[in-house]
């Protein structure tokens, strides 16, 4: 959003009045679905009238300017909204299983749907090696999200998991026995699980490692390669078969039902002693921050965004079908039309057979309105050779150098706002607390007084102090605070904070953001 932007929308809102019409300058954003209304009801409709009355009404909601659109936050205000999620981790250097790769992480989350659809998660393996972080953008509503944060990481350790301790798993369910914890959850304390399908995860959970038991291969259990890969992929058969068979009672078949046709993107990292491994479905996204000899900061991106923006992904989807749907496949930049990232858990509209899909909505009691579980009687156009989408992760390994410092694990409304550098260095100045201020140049003292005082202004936004003890409310905070020169604008997050409920979405993206500081000492040359 430009300068000249926001300070329109400002002054139009100190009036206490709101226009919005065609020819505004502030363009919405794009959503990671759009076009249908039937689709999502989360979606926003164009039709907003009420301008010259003070008053505007949108999807049927009633919205007084001057009641909800309060340009006057402080800085209490502020850091109450950005720190309200936000989590805070150290880790211990020294375990029962040697030096840890991890010596903290910081996390944060500011939603612009009500309610949030992004989620993530952080674990430590307690029956293997390593720890495990998430990241998930939920489309379609947030029940996909959700039922992917609390079991995908239980999927990933069961996996790496050896078939001896498996087997002691099993041992323990059969004679109603306590388990022993597989995982070391880090929770906030916004955060809550679907306690009425517990009971069904739990059975899937086990049916998947009582496969791996019965395995003559499993011996030792998974690499984080092997078990990453695997993991996604029987998340996702799970969570499409759970859809489609009779369960004990209603809720819990309907929420089944809202997380097959809900969706999600991931990107998960387990990061140990051999390095990280990321798997990403979609358009999340791992970035690791590098300190190099200089002193300066640069990122290396671990995932490639699943969209159309990357070509080979392009080519890969359109080679799964025939000929004659090259032009249709993706269109207008999305997946049918419609879904904007190219792989993703859930979305079972576009992997199902209509027919199946027409089954399974109709499988439910005659009672329940499918408008309130996000779910409608709706086929994308072209819809001919199903499936149209996978959730496949494509995996990377990297071996941690002394020169990784951390790694940053974002939803697609960090990246929207954000470039990989310009992250990286905003993490790298906030941990080292160093603000790297570049000597005058002989070409920049022939500069004219204005083009001086504009390179001044960037120059004093990268010397200003950081706000926030955590790095990822850090990154929010520029992400929608930082103005033309690089500047925090008050001015600016005020107004992206100030935004009512249903228009926030309009103008920016649920962000999540994870910061996992590294052990650079697992690096470097043991000497005696």
């Amino acid at each position: 959003m430009s300068g000249r932007v926001c300070a329109s929308i400002v002054q139009r809102a100190s009036s206490y009045t709101l226009t919005l019409s065609s020819t505004a300058q502030f363009q919405p954003r794009a959503a990671n679905i759009c076009h249908f209304s039937s689709w999502m009801n989360s979606r926003v409709r164009s039709d907003i009238s009420g301008e010259d009355s003070g008053s505007w009404s949108l999807s049927g909601r009633h919205l007084s300017t001057r009641q909800d659109l309060n340009f006057q936050l402080n800085q209490v205000q502020i850091n109450s909204i950005l720190r309200s999620n936000e989590q805070t981790i150290s880790v211990a250097e020294f375990d029962d299983r040697g030096l840890s790769a991890v010596r903290k992480f910081e996390s944060n989350q500011l939603p612009a749907n009500t309610p949030n659809e992004d989620r993530r998660s952080s674990a430590t393996c307690l029956q293997s090696k390593g720890m495990l972080f998430g990241v998930f953008d939920g489309h379609g509503g947030w029940a996909c999200a959700q039922a992917v944060s609390e079991r995908l990481l239980y999927y990933a350790a069961v996996a790496m998991m050896s078939k001896q301790s498996l087997e002691e798993l099993e041992n323990c369910m059969e004679n109603e026995r306590p388990l022993p914890p597989i995982l070391q959850w880090y929770k906030h304390h916004t955060d809550f699980n679907y306690r009425e399908s517990a009971s069904l995860y739990i059975d899937h959970l086990r049916v998947f490692w009582q496969e791996l038991i019965e395995s003559e291969e499993h011996g030792e259990g998974m690499s984080p390669l092997e078990a990453l890969d695997y993991s996604f992929k029987r998340l996702d058969a799970d969570i499409s078969l759970e859809a489609q068979v009779p369960l004990s009672n209603d809720l819990m078949k309907s929420t089944a039902i809202q997380v097959a046709f809900a969706g999600s993107t991931a990107c998960v990292a387990h990061v140990g002693t051999d390095g990280i491994h990321v798997a990403n479905s979609g358009d999340c996204r791992a970035v690791l921050g590098v300190l190099e000899e200089d002193g300066s900061w640069s990122a290396l991106p671990l995932t490639r965004d699943h969209n159309s923006q990357n070509q080979a992904e392009m080519e890969r989807i359109k080679s799964l079908h025939p000929p004659s749907e090259r032009d249709t496949v993706v269109t207008e930049d999305r997946l049918l039309g419609v879904l904007m990232p190219l792989r993703a858990f859930g979305d079972v509209r576009f992997k199902w057979s209509h027919e199946l899909q027409q089954s399974v909505l109709a499988s439910l009691e005659s009672g329940v309105d499918l408008d309130s579980l996000n779910l409608y009687q709706y086929t994308p156009p072209n819809y001919l050779t199903p499936p149209y989408l996978d959730v496949a992760p494509e995996i990377t390994h990297h071996k941690l150098r002394p020169q990784d410092r951390f790694l940053i694990l974002g939803s697609d409304g960090l990246w929207d706002e954000l470039g990989n550098e310009e992250a990286v260095r905003l993490v790298g100045e906030h941990l080292s607390g160093i603000h790297l201020q570049a000597p005058v140049s002989p070409s920049e003292k022939q500069m004219k007084l204005g083009e001086m005082h504009e390179l001044l202004q960037k120059r004093q936004a990268r010397a200003s102090p950081a706000l926030d003890t955590n790095a990822a409310t850090h990154l929010i905070r520029h992400a929608l605070g930082t103005g033309e020169y690089g500047e925090l604008c008050q001015e600016r997050l005020t107004l992206m904070l100030s935004l009512p409920e249903d228009l926030a979405r309009m103008y920016r993206d649920d962000i999540t953001a994870t910061v996992v500081y590294l052990n650079s000492d697992l690096a470097r040359p043991q000497h005696s």
